[in-house]
């Protein structure tokens, strides 16, 4: 069924290039089309539009994917790395070339402003072009002999097909963190894309499709996550599996994969710490803490979810955040404000959820704490101040436009409360004394620290947390090492 016959009324249908939205999942360098088989439907989220159908594959269709997976990895694994390369880098120039329409459909099917869209699209398409250049770069490496007369060596081998389950959230760059970087190791891939955000999988399978990447190094499957999903933590031939998502999910693929012991790489929950200490920048401490809460409406796993003022300048930085955060626009993704509509109807009530739990508990409220007009997924910018230590928001993830500020007294203090957490990804701190920054960086039980501004990360830099904010490294030469095994081999000449 063609695009034009099945999506008439869509947005879809205005792209510059139609065939990017391709509602079939792609199996083995196959699209599986939606006959005769069970399909969900895709909504905006700013206005509930009607976006298209996607096939909901079963379990058997699942292990299809895996099937075709192994059977390109011999011939994949040992494809030249500069005809790897090449691939890889065709696929990045074919992104930028589609940038835009890309970034329409991610703003159709996610909600993200259309600045923020056409951002997520250079730094998906940065990590294909980092990884193509890695490609050619995992070389034996020469180990001096412990024994007479031999030689020591070690190899990095890819370790086999991938599965690689990506967010909504962030439907473009969490899946070429993974995939560039695995299929630069040598893997084969098996995705699974959330079924809030498929098209934007779909459109990035079907540029490598004209990529040129050979029938089942690359594969995308559509449907419900435990349906798709779990019989890959059971497959022996899967040998590692690559997740963001919740640490509650996150924990359960850790389970499901344990009779099978695959390598894990699983980013997952934030609940990041913003530090600020008297004499910081404070035109910068709030311009940069209002990028870290409410970027993406919140709804990352790098958002500031608590945000803590020495109290010598407390009241002062409340009143500039209260008067930054009344300034942001609110908006449909394509008239690009600084906020859009989350993305369910979930989303909104815990927002809700956490707004009246710290205000019975005796939070003030500065300013939102409700629903927008705008539309039923709109959650106005919200900043509450005092909040107690008990309170749900410092303990939880918002994953939402609801900013927590608490007063603290001493350095020590801060690093104790900013470290009671079960996560560990990321932390803000703010501050122009060198040696505190230097204490509070190694005192911070975080895998990335963030001095004085908030944007940090990209393509050359290992993306991961400690803790339950998950395991490994995306990004990097780190994040490539995670799909390769290390095979020593000792030879001796005689």
């Amino acid at each position: 069924m063609s695009l034009h016959n099945s999506l008439p009324k869509s947005p879809l249908s205005d792209l510059d290039d139609p065939r990017l939205a391709r509602q079939f999942s792609y199996i083995g360098g196959k699209w599986v089309d939606n006959a005769d088989r069970a399909a969900f439907s895709v909504t905006n989220p700013a206005d509930g539009t009607w976006l298209g159908e996607v096939a909901k594959l079963t379990g058997d269709e699942s292990r299809r994917a895996v099937d075709a997976a192994q059977e390109a990895f011999a011939a994949w694994s040992v494809t030249l790395p500069q005809d790897r390369a090449a691939m890889l880098r065709r696929w990045y120039d074919l992104m930028i070339e589609h940038k835009e329409d890309l970034a329409r459909i991610m703003v159709l099917e996610q909600g993200k402003p259309i600045s923020g869209a056409r951002g997520e699209i250079d730094y998906a398409a940065s990590f294909v072009e980092f990884y193509a250049e890695e490609t050619r770069r995992p070389n034996i490496e020469g180990v001096t002999s412990h024994l007479p007369d031999a030689e020591v060596e070690l190899w990095r081998e890819p370790v086999g097909v991938a599965a690689l389950i990506t967010p909504w959230n962030f439907p473009a760059a969490m899946l070429t963190r993974k995939a560039a970087a695995a299929l630069a190791a040598g893997c084969t891939v098996v995705a699974h894309p959330s079924a809030e955000t498929p098209f934007s999988a779909l459109a990035l399978a079907e540029l490598a499709e004209r990529a040129g990447l050979p029938a089942g190094v690359f594969n995308v499957v559509t449907g419900d996550a435990p349906e798709v999903v779990k019989p890959w933590t059971e497959d022996s031939r899967v040998r590692a599996l690559s997740f963001t998502g919740s640490t509650e999910v996150g924990r359960l693929l850790y389970r499901q994969s344990a009779d099978t012991v695959k390598r894990l790489v699983l980013e997952l929950g934030g609940h990041a710490p913003v530090i600020v200490f008297k004499g910081a920048d404070l035109d910068n401490a709030v311009e940069e803490t209002i990028k870290a809460k409410f970027a993406t409406s919140g709804q990352d796993c790098l958002g500031a979810n608590r945000i803590f003022v020495e109290r010598a300048i407390y009241d002062e930085f409340c009143t500039r955040f209260v008067t930054a955060t009344q300034a942001l626009r609110i908006g449909v993704g394509m008239d690009d404000p600084d906020i859009g509509p989350l993305m369910n109807e979930k989303a909104v009530a815990k927002q809700e959820e956490h707004v009246a739990d710290a205000l019975a508990k005796g939070a003030r409220l500065l300013t939102g704490g409700k629903r927008h007009s705008l539309g039923a997924l709109f959650y106005e910018p919200t900043v509450l101040a005092d909040v107690p230590a008990d309170a749900m928001i410092l303990h939880e993830e918002t994953f939402g436009p609801v900013a927590p500020i608490v007063p603290f007294d001493t350095e020590d203090e801060v690093i104790a409360r900013a470290n009671d957490t079960e996560y560990g990804l990321v932390a803000y701190v703010h501050t122009i004394d060198p040696r505190r920054i230097y204490r509070i960086s190694r005192a911070l039980q975080f895998g990335m620290v963030a001095v004085n501004r908030t944007k940090v990360t990209g393509a050359p830099i290992p993306f991961g947390g400690m803790k339950q904010s998950g395991l490994g490294r995306e990004g990097a030469r780190q994040g490539l090492e995670e799909f390769t095994e290390i095979k020593y081999v000792c030879r001796d000449w005689a």
